[in-house]
C-alpha cells in the first residue's frame, strides 16, 4: 500500500516538474538593437508590447531584452521623445529567441509645429515639452498636471488674440482684461483660483503689457498648480502658470501665409516663412509676422498691432547648436471698459440686472489709446557634454513699455449720493454713479534673466535617473514717469431716462423728466490733456535682483515607477520701500506608477509655490514701527490619472487638487492713524478638474474639459474670513471644441467646427462689508466651416452664435464681445 502512496506522489511529481519544463519552453524572448539616425545615444528608448504589460528600455549600445514572453503575435512599439514612433509586427514561437532591430529617425517636422508620430492623426494632442518639467519626461511620466493648447487648435477656431486661445484650458478663466498699464498691464485669468498672468516664453521671462498676439505660437502650456520649485515666483502664481512655446526654423523651405476679415472691422495678415540659409541646413531661419486692425463692439474702442518675430537656429556640429528667438510688438488700443465696484461700503446693486448697465457703453473715446511696445530677445545655446550630460545657456532679455492715457471707473455713488437723499421710484433703478478717473502712462519694465541648466539622463544600478542642476539670475526694472490720477467727468449707470450726472445727483431725489444715461466728462484729447496739466509727474525707478539654484530629479526604480524629488533655493533681494532682501526655500515631491506602461498612469504630487513680501509699517497715531515680512507660501497635495490610450487616440487626465496658502499679510485697519499689520493668514483651494482630447475616428478631433473651484479665505481680515475671495472665479467652467474633416467622396476637404465655453455664476465682489455682487451664468456657442487640402484652406466661423451677454471680473466688471463673423483663408507654400 506504501509503495502504491510513493508510486502515485512521484508521478504526480514527474508531471508537475515536466508541466513547468514545458510552459518555460513555451515562453519566447524578443531581443534586438535600436539605433538613432542622428548619432545620439540609444540608450533609455522605450520598447514595448502594445497592450500587454512587457516592457523596457534600451541600454547605452541600445540593446534591450524582453523574456518569458508567451507565444503569439504582437506589435512592438519602439519610441523616444522627439523620434518617430516605429512599431512591427511579430511572431514569437515557443521558446524562440527572436530579433527585431530597428533605427528610428529623428522627428525634424515636430520643430515647424507638426507632429509625425507614426500614424498620429490627434491634432489637438502634443504633450511633450521639456521645458513643463525642464526635463524631457513624457506626459504620463511626469506627477504634474499641465494643459497643452495646439497651433493646429488655434487655426482651426481662427483664434486672432491669447484670450480667446485660453478658453481651451480647463481652470482657466479671464478675470481682466489688458488694460495697458505699466508694469502689468497684461491680462489677468484665474487659474485655481488665483490670479495669474502670461509671463513665460519658452520656460523663460517674456513679459508684456498689452494683449499678446498668437501669430509666433507653436503651443500654449497652461502648467496646474504653485510651481516655484522649477520656475521661481516671477513667472507664476499659486495656481501655475501659463507658458508660450514659440515656432522654431526647420531644415526646408516652406511657409504660410494667411487673411483674415470679419465684424468689427478686423483686418488681420500674418505670414510665416522659413528656409535653410546654407546648403548643409545647418543654418536656419524662421520669420513669423502679423497686422491686426479692429474695433469694438461697443461705441468707441479699436486695437491696431504689427507684430514681427524672427528665429534663427544655427547646428555647429553634433554635439553644439544655437537657438535665437526674438519678437517685436508694436500695439496700440483704448482702454476696455472697466466697472470698479465699491470695496469698503455695502454695495448698492447686487447683480447686473440691478446695475443697468448697457454693454454697447464704452465711456472712452478712440482720441484716448495707449500704446504698449514690447520687445523680447532670447539666446539658447545647447552643448552634447558626453552621453549622459547636457548643458543649457539661456539668455532673454525683454522691454514692455507703456505710453498714453489710461482710465477706468470707480463707484464713488455713496459719496455723491447719500443715503439719506437717495429714493428708488417704482420702475426706476437706483445706479450706480462713477468717477471716471484718469492718467498718462510712461513706465518702462525692463528684465534680464540668466540660466544654466546642467541635463542629465544615467543609471545609478539598475535605476534610471533624469536630473536638471541649474542657476539662475532674474533683474527686473521698472521705471515709472507718469502722472498722478484726474478725474474727467463722472458717469451715471442706472436707468437710461436720466439726463446728466448733475441732474442724477441734485434731482434723483425729485420725480422729474428722465431723458438718458448721464456722463459729464470731457473725453476729447485737447480736454484731457488741460485736466492732466496740474497732475503731479511721478519719478520713480524700482530694481529687483533674484539669484536661485534648483535642483530636480526623476528616479525610474522600475520602467513603471518612478518618483520626482526637487528643491529650490531663491534670494531674493529688492531696492524699493528702503530695501529689502528674502531667501525663500521651495521643495517638491511627485509619484507616477503605470499600471500599464504608456497606457495608464496614477500620480501624485505636493508642490510649493512662495511670494516675496515687501515690507510695510504699523501706525499708531504719530508713530510709525517698520514691519519685515517672511516670505508667503502656498502647499499644493494632488492626486490623480493620466491616460493614453487607442494608439494615442485618446488623451485623459482627471485630478483631484488642495492648494493651502500660509503666512498671508493682512492689515487691521480702524483708521488712518491706526493700522496693524498681521502675517498668519490663510486661503484654502481645492477643485477637480478633467480633460479629454480625443481622435475616435480618422477626421475627427475633440478637445473638452471640465473644472470645478473652491476656494476659501481661512483667516485674515474679519470682513473676508469665511468668504469667497474674489480672484477665484467661477466654481463651474467647461470648454468644448469638436470637429470633424471629411476624407472620402465628394465632400472630401469640407469640415465643420463646434463647441463653446460654460461659466456659472461669478461672486466677482464677496465679502461681510460689501455684500455680493455676482455676473450671471453663461453659456457662448462658436461653430465654423471649412474646406481645405494640402496647399490652402478657407474657413468661416461665428462666435456666440446666440448673442449672449458675457462678463469677467474681479471686483470689476468688464463686458467681453458679442457675436461676430470671421473669414479666413490660408495659403501654405
Amino acid at each position: 500500500m506504501r509503495t502504491k502512496f510513493t508510486l502515485v506522489i512521484l508521478t504526480s511529481l514527474f508531471f508537475l516538474l515536466f508541466s513547468n519544463a514545458s510552459q518555460a519552453q513555451e515562453k519566447g524572448t524578443i531581443t534586438g538593437q535600436v539605433s538613432l539616425n542622428d548619432n545620439q545615444s540609444p540608450e533609455n528608448i522605450s520598447v514595448i508590447l502594445k497592450g500587454t504589460r512587457f516592457g523596457t528600455i534600451t541600454d547605452a549600445n541600445g540593446i534591450y531584452k524582453i523574456k518569458n514572453v508567451k507565444p503569439g503575435n504582437y506589435t512592438l512599439k519602439i519610441s523616444a521623445l522627439g523620434y518617430i514612433t516605429r512599431e512591427f509586427k511579430i511572431i514569437l514561437a515557443a521558446g524562440q529567441e527572436l530579433i527585431q532591430n530597428a533605427t528610428i529617425n529623428i522627428n525634424s517636422e515636430e520643430l515647424s509645429g507638426v507632429t509625425v508620430n507614426g500614424n498620429k492623426k490627434n491634432n489637438f494632442a502634443r504633450k511633450e515639452n521639456p521645458q513643463v518639467s525642464r526635463l524631457p519626461l513624457k506626459n504620463l511620466e511626469n506627477p504634474q498636471v499641465y494643459t497643452t493648447i495646439t497651433s493646429e487648435l488655434l487655426k482651426d477656431q481662427v483664434v486672432t488674440n491669447i484670450d480667446d486661445a485660453l478658453k481651451n484650458a480647463p481652470g482657466i478663466q479671464p478675470l481682466w482684461t489688458s488694460t495697458g498699464r505699466g508694469s502689468d498691464g497684461a491680462g489677468y485669468f484665474s487659474l485655481r483660483g488665483f490670479a495669474v498672468q502670461p509671463r513665460a516664453l519658452n520656460g523663460l521671462p517674456g513679459l508684456s503689457n498689452g494683449s499678446l498676439d498668437p501669430a509666433n505660437i507653436d503651443k500654449i502650456e497652461v502648467i496646474k498648480g504653485p510651481s516655484g520649485t522649477l520656475f521661481g515666483s516671477t513667472l507664476v502664481s499659486y495656481g501655475g502658470l501659463i507658458n508660450i512655446t514659440t515656432k522654431t526654423p526647420y531644415d526646408h523651405f516652406g511657409g504660410e501665409i494667411n487673411y483674415t476679415a470679419g465684424s468689427y472691422g478686423l483686418n488681420r495678415v500674418t505670414a510665416d516663412i522659413n528656409t535653410p540659409l546654407n546648403e548643409e541646413k545647418t543654418v536656419n531661419f524662421r520669420i513669423n509676422t502679423a497686422y491686426h486692425n479692429e474695433n469694438s463692439f461697443q461705441d468707441a474702442g479699436f486695437r491696431k498691432a504689427i507684430f514681427v518675430a524672427p528665429s534663427l537656429s544655427y547646428k555647429a556640429s553634433d554635439r553644439l547648436s544655437f537657438l535665437i528667438n526674438t519678437e517685436f510688438l508694436s500695439n496700440e488700443a483704448t482702454n476696455a471698459t472697466m466697472l470698479f465696484l465699491t470695496r469698503s461700503t455695502p454695495l448698492r446693486v447686487k447683480n447686473m440686472d440691478e446695475l443697468g448697465y448697457d454693454n454697447k457703453r464704452s465711456y472712452t473715446n478712440n482720441q484716448l489709446s495707449i500704446k504698449t511696445p514690447s520687445f523680447n530677445l532670447q539666446g539658447q545655446m545647447f552643448y552634447k557634454i558626453n552621453d549622459s550630460w547636457t548643458s543649457q545657456t539661456a539668455v532673454s532679455r525683454t522691454s514692455a513699455k507703456s505710453e498714453g492715457y489710461y482710465s477706468y471707473l470707480f463707484d464713488n455713488t455713496d459719496q455723491l449720493l447719500p443715503n439719506s437723499t437717495v429714493r428708488k421710484y417704482e420702475g426706476i433703478n437706483q445706479g450706480l454713479v462713477f468717477d471716471r478717473l484718469l492718467n498718462y502712462q510712461n513706465s518702462t519694465t525692463l528684465a534680464t534673466d540668466i540660466q544654466q541648466n546642467f541635463i542629465g539622463d544615467f543609471k545609478i544600478g539598475n535605476m534610471r535617473n533624469r536630473i536638471v542642476a541649474g542657476l539662475d539670475y532674474f533683474n527686473r526694472q521698472i521705471i515709472d514717469n507718469g502722472t498722478g490720477y484726474v478725474q474727467n467727468g463722472s458717469v451715471y449707470i442706472g436707468d437710461d431716462n436720466l439726463q446728466t450726472v448733475n441732474e442724477v445727483i441734485f434731482k434723483i431725489t425729485t420725480p422729474a423728466q428722465y431723458i438718458r444715461t448721464g456722463d459729464n466728462g470731457k473725453l476729447s484729447k485737447n480736454a484731457t490733456d488741460a485736466l492732466l496739466a496740474g497732475a503731479t509727474v511721478n519719478n520713480s525707478r524700482q530694481k529687483q535682483e533674484v539669484y536661485s539654484a534648483y535642483v530636480s530629479n526623476v528616479i525610474n526604480f522600475l520602467p513603471n515607477l518612478s518618483a520626482m524629488a526637487s528643491l529650490r533655493v531663491d534670494r531674493f533681494m529688492n531696492a524699493q520701500n528702503g530695501g529689502y532682501n528674502q531667501t525663500a526655500l521651495s521643495p517638491k515631491f511627485g509619484v507616477v506608477y503605470q499600471p500599464v506602461l504608456d497606457k495608464v498612469s496614477l500620480f501624485a504630487n505636493y508642490m510649493n509655490g512662495f511670494t516675496n513680501v515687501a515690507p510695510a509699517e504699523d501706525v499708531n497715531g504719530s508713530t510709525r514701527t517698520p514691519r519685515v515680512f517672511d516670505p508667503e507660501h502656498a502647499d499644493q497635495l494632488e492626486f490623480g490619472t493620466k491616460l493614453n490610450l487607442l494608439e494615442d487616440k485618446l488623451y485623459t487626465t482627471l485630478s483631484y487638487y488642495n492648494i493651502k496658502v500660509t503666512d498671508r499679510v493682512y492689515n487691521i485697519r480702524n483708521s488712518a492713524t491706526d493700522i496693524t499689520y498681521f502675517q498668519d493668514g490663510g486661503q484654502r483651494n481645492k477643485g477637480f478638474e478633467a480633460e479629454i482630447i480625443a481622435n475616435p475616428i480618422q477626421g475627427f478631433n475633440i478637445v473638452a474639459g471640465y473644472s470645478y473651484v473652491d476656494a476659501n479665505v481661512l483667516k485674515g481680515d474679519i470682513n473676508t474670513v469665511g468668504y469667497r475671495p474674489t480672484s477665484a472665479g467661477a466654481y463651474n467652467t467647461a470648454n468644448l471644441w469638436a470637429s470633424y474633416r471629411f476624407q472620402n467622396n465628394a465632400l472630401k476637404g469640407f469640415g465643420l467646427g463646434f463647441g463653446g465655453n460654460y461659466s456659472g455664476e461669478n461672486k466677482i465682489t464677496h465679502g461681510l462689508v460689501t455684500g455680493t455682487f455676482t455676473i450671471p451664468e453663461y453659456t457662448v456657442l462658436n461653430s465654423s466651416v471649412f474646406y481645405g487640402n494640402d496647399k490652402f484652406n478657407l474657413t468661416l466661423k461665428i462666435d456666440n452664435i446666440a448673442n449672449v451677454d458675457t462678463y469677467d471680473g474681479w471686483s470689476t466688471v468688464h463686458p467681453r464681445n458679442m457675436r461676430s463673423a470671421s473669414a479666413s483663408f490660408s495659403y501654405k507654400f
